[in-house]
């Protein structure tokens, strides 16, 4: 079966209680505290943010499906969906244990029955969340970044992205995994990234990549080699660039299956004038200002959209 690498549907939730969550900056060395403005204040701007980023995908053509989230539990890091459920083009779902107990609070069936009502095709659902009792942790797409096409799956070891359960990922969803370590500087030591794409994008004909991250020269290597084989232009970013949300980004379908990129506002103006050039051979480029949460969600565009690939039934 053909594997498509980008989508034309996306799925985003809309918060109720946005804010930085404790739980989950113990290894999220991007979250920042706004201190000098309430909760209130920093959902309000959270809301415009995420309304305006919306607002762009959609005049693009893009189908973004909007759901609200519910306000109890509450769950601060809602806003972020891709990491604990994704979809498949074969009508498999993957629902993926979390590191963060208030995190698995975001776990909604309701959900794919939402999906369901939309036309979407529900197969098969593989729940991995009850590896959260050994204390084992994949983050879905935060975790794992896909090459769906070339059937390669990216995964950068951390607190939250445990290597048996990837393999076991891999084995059930028929990816053939590439391992490594990825790093950043932190109080001038060295500290394991805690999520994939935050380093890393992988598009139809390109692949964004931190290579200062991999401090292992063969790991380093093995990953430059197969995305050489899978044909990707390698667009290399630098640690600074990271920092900014660089390797962040998504490729999605707008309007009669143009390719869009699509990145934060901070990510976009960390970019070099060639570094622009070489992204946009790719797909015209899409930036939203969502400052406000990556300061304090320490995510930003890509992990704020869960792609859906579910087949759509034709009645």
């Amino acid at each position: 079966m053909h594997r498509d690498q980008i989508t034309n549907h996306i799925l985003m939730i809309r918060p109720t209680n946005f804010r930085m969550n404790e739980q989950t900056a113990v290894n999220n060395f991007y979250q920042k505290s706004l201190s000098d403005i309430t909760e209130d204040e920093i959902q309000a701007k959270a809301l415009i943010e995420f309304d305006n980023l919306v607002n762009k995908l959609k005049s693009k053509g893009v189908n973004v499906i909007v759901l609200n989230d519910k306000p109890f539990p509450i769950t601060p890091d809602s806003i972020f969906p891709n990491n604990w459920i994704s979809f498949h083009q074969n009508g498999d779902v993957g629902l993926y244990p979390m590191f963060a107990p208030n995190r698995r609070l975001e776990r909604r069936e309701d959900i794919l029955d939402i999906l369901e009502d939309k036309g979407f095709v529900i197969e098969n659902v593989i729940d991995y969340s009850t590896a959260e009792l050994d204390e084992i942790f994949l983050e879905g797409t935060g975790s794992v970044v896909l090459d769906r096409e070339n059937q390669n799956a990216y995964c950068a070891i951390s607190p939250r992205a445990e290597e048996e359960l990837f393999i076991e990922f891999c084995e059930d969803f028929d990816y053939n995994p590439i391992v490594f370590a990825a790093f950043q500087t932190v109080e001038d030591k060295r500290a394991l990234i805690y999520h994939t794409n935050v380093m890393m994008t992988i598009g139809k004909t390109f692949a964004v990549v931190c290579l200062e991250c991999i401090d292992d020269s063969r790991e380093r290597k093995n990953l430059i080699q197969h995305l050489k084989e899978s044909g990707k232009e390698i667009i290399s970013i630098t640690e600074k660039q990271l920092s900014h949300f660089a390797g962040n980004m998504l490729q999605v379908k707008g309007h009669f299956e143009k390719p869009f990129i699509v990145m934060s506002k901070n990510a976009y103006n960390s970019l070099s004038k060639h570094q622009i050039s070489q992204i946009e051979k790719h797909g015209e480029i899409i930036y939203s200002d969502v400052n406000t949460i990556e300061t304090c969600g320490g995510g930003s565009v890509r992990c704020m959209m869960a792609e859906v690939f579910l087949p759509i039934s034709i009645t």
